[in-house]
């Protein structure tokens, strides 16, 4: 796979960084993809610090990382968050993805 355009993040997405605290703390958005999951990769959503490679995207203040290995995954990406009766989260639409769990957090490409 190759990156020929990077993940598109947000203004939700930036706008719950910011409310969370996330650059006040030093932190970013991490995504990243992971082998495992029951449909063979999983994203991993984390704060953490931006690391050298990471691919910055940043807006309102606030940053969003993706490391050099994930960002195949993630090419024309939209990282989001959002809020429904069920809880609030960051969500992926991964148009790489051929299928996906039900939970959302696990897919194949």
């Amino acid at each position: 796979m190759e990156l020929t355009v990077p993940p598109h993040v947000t203004g939700r997405t930036f706008a719950r960084l910011t409310e969370i605290g996330a650059a006040a703390q030093g932190k970013a958005l991490r995504v990243a993809v992971e082998g495992g999951g029951c449909s063979g990769f999983q994203y991993e959503i984390t704060l953490d610090e931006v690391a050298e490679g990471d691919l910055v995207l940043e807006g309102a203040g606030e940053k969003v990382v993706v490391d050099a290995v994930s960002l195949p995954f993630l090419a024309n990406a939209t990282i989001d968050f959002t809020e429904e009766l069920i809880g609030a989260r960051f969500t992926i639409e991964n148009p790489n993805a051929t299928s996906s769990c039900g939970c959302g957090t696990s897919f194949s490409v």
